[in-house]
């Protein structure tokens, strides 16, 4: 089976309302979308986390157009430079964009040999998985959103609990004056009761100092876990001294996490390692030096349907991956966007990846991305012609 065509659409994926980050207001992602096509009528999908992604993705193609789609590792050794100089040369860029190309060759080999994607990684060892549902302060748009206060956060989310039975929860706690954030976490605890689980995000809005304060007020709150209170994994060790909360962060250096004991878990998609194999060999390290993985939302569903069938293979993901879906309008795929209920979401049992590219939601989201340009997620409208520096106090 012979690559024959690869293509590579950058779209725009909203949200229904932008909430704050530490970066400013986040509107969506713009992201792009690969196609793998073969000889044999098989095509494959792929997602790549950033539209850039696209010109990169188009520089590989003629390197892999009549190669064999089954062979993924020959594929990276004619895209990929060498990754051994881990944090001074390697090209980032081309290690996320082709990761998008390895997942479309995944999925053609799940097609091909008529099997998901999790019997090819091993099994399935759960066929539904746990997301959290995502919170935090947003915008008003389009009779969407509007939580702009503690109180409206935590009834947003007491509305989860009672419409789709939403017990995990993730959101954002990066406010400049964390009052607002602290205090939505405490009528959040209040209303939903001690049973539900809540996970805060910083994005490393904090100094460690402002950390420890943090710290010392939400510790009573049974948080599950703090992604990224502050920058770095020294820091992480520094604010563990005062306080038992748990800490996750996006910094793939599983050596310095094992060394410091920071943090707890590590939280990625498959662009970061390159892709699915590589990332099935990343989960296996943290498995092995007791570190937990899970992934982070804004997918479309071909990304969202990765982590599904990695979670299926791999009892290690005990903890729920964060998930944007309740706020996703839109979608590529067929199936539409995932919808938790009860916190769950059925794995895809179709071949490949098990979901289906919508030619007209992806057309729909292209016309986006060009009507609009790309989304701007590192920039405060209160702060125009500036990129938001961290820490914010």
């Amino acid at each position: 089976m012979k690559i024959t065509t690869i293509r590579a659409t950058p779209i725009n994926l909203p949200i229904e309302a932008p909430y704050w980050w530490s970066f400013g207001w986040l509107p969506g992602s713009s992201r792009c979308v690969v196609e793998v096509e073969t000889d044999e009528g098989v095509t494959g999908l792929g997602e790549a986390a950033s539209w850039h992604a696209c010109a990169i993705i188009e520089r590989m193609a003629p390197l892999l157009i009549g190669r064999d789609a089954h062979d993924i590792a020959g594929a990276e050794l004619v895209c990929l430079p060498s990754w051994r100089g881990v944090t001074s040369n390697v090209d980032f860029a081309a290690i996320r964009a082709f990761a998008a190309i390895e997942t479309a060759l995944w999925d053609i080999k799940g097609k091909a040999t008529g099997r998901p994607l999790y019997d090819l990684l091993g099994g399935a060892v759960r066929k539904k998985i746990a997301f959290a549902d995502y919170f935090g302060f947003r915008q008003a748009r389009n009779g969407k959103g509007g939580e702009l206060t503690p109180e409206a956060v935590a009834e947003y989310c007491v509305g989860l609990k009672e419409r789709f039975g939403t017990t995990i929860f993730e959101g954002k706690l990066c406010t400049r004056d964390p009052e607002p954030s602290i205090e939505a976490l405490r009528l959040m605890r209040r209303q939903l009761g001690p049973d539900a689980i809540i996970r805060i995000d910083s994005n490393m809005a904090y100094s460690i100092t402002e950390a420890k304060r943090i710290a010392s007020r939400i510790e009573e709150l049974d948080i599950r876990n703090w992604e990224e209170p502050c920058a770095t994994f020294e820091e992480m060790a520094a604010l563990r001294r005062h306080t038992a909360i748990p800490f996750s962060g996006h910094n793939v250096d599983i050596r310095k996490a094992v060394a410091l004991g920071v943090p707890d878990a590590i939280v990625t998609d498959v662009n970061v390692h390159g892709g699915i194999g590589r990332t099935v060999r990343f989960i296996g390290a943290c498995e092995a030096m007791g570190i937990d993985f899970w992934c982070y939302s804004a997918n479309t569903g071909i990304g969202s349907a990765v982590y599904l069938h990695l979670s299926a293979a791999f009892s290690h993901l005990r903890e729920p991956s964060q998930s944007l879906f309740r706020m996703q309008p839109y979608d590529v795929v067929e199936e539409g966007v995932f919808a938790p209920i009860d916190n769950l979401v059925a794995v895809p049992d179709g071949p490949g990846l098990g979901v289906t590219l919508s030619k007209d939601k992806l057309a729909f989201c292209h016309r986006l991305f060009l009507e609009e340009g790309p989304y701007t997620q590192h920039h405060d409208p209160e702060e125009p012609g500036r990129y938001k520096r961290l820490p914010l106090r």
